[in-house]
């Protein structure tokens, strides 16, 4: 499975490209999570909002890599792609997540339960 949708791809970008506008000025803006990505056999899951415009691999969301501590930061996508469970399972994409908050609404919930709920 194709982690990211053609459509998925270019709300990440535009987004990036929006934050990249107002950064350093009203300050951030809090999107709402576009993609969810999981490995279900390593305990990995990631919700994606934008992605660098000036690095197509780089993107930003809440990531949480299995050690009960998720944090808001950037990740590679091709770094997703290669991760691998105890099964060998590749990561994929939650086909049916839709987010219904922003970004920093699941990191507090997160932080509260040591894992991302979405």
């Amino acid at each position: 499975m194709q982690l990211l949708t053609a459509d998925m791809r270019a709300r990440l970008l535009e987004n990036g490209l929006r934050q990249a506008s107002v950064r350093g000025t009203t300050g951030e803006i809090d999107f709402r999570p576009v993609v969810k990505l999981f490995a279900a056999d390593a305990g990995c899951t990631w919700l994606l909002t934008e992605i660098d415009p000036d690095d197509s691999d780089v993107a930003f969301g809440l990531c949480s890599v299995g050690w009960g501590r998720p944090e808001l930061g950037s990740v590679r996508l091709s770094e997703i792609a290669a991760v691998r469970g105890e099964l060998g399972l590749a990561a994929e994409r939650d086909l049916w997540f839709e987010a219904d908050r922003t970004l920093s609404a699941y990191a507090e919930e997160a932080a509260r339960m040591g894992r991302i709920i979405a």
